[in-house]
């Protein structure tokens, strides 16, 4: 998929753990896992808002383009 989330990243960046994103954005930590393992296929604008309210950051310190491999 050509969308990576750099959740993992950020997380580390901040000295968080998922389970404290969920707590604050109010997220599953399921969900959480599925978007920090790059198996989401979609995430809402107000989640998206809340992780970088949260993580203090912008939606592209999150979200990566990057164009498949043929």
């Amino acid at each position: 998929m050509p969308i990576i989330v750099n959740l993992d990243v950020m997380l580390a960046k901040r000295k968080m753990t998922l389970s404290q994103l969920s707590e604050q954005v109010d997220v599953t930590i399921a969900n959480l896992s599925v978007l920090k393992t790059n198996k989401a296929r979609a995430i809402r604008f107000t989640t998206l808002e809340a992780i970088c309210r949260a993580l203090d950051c912008q939606p592209g310190d999150i979200l990566e383009y990057a164009e498949e491999e043929p």
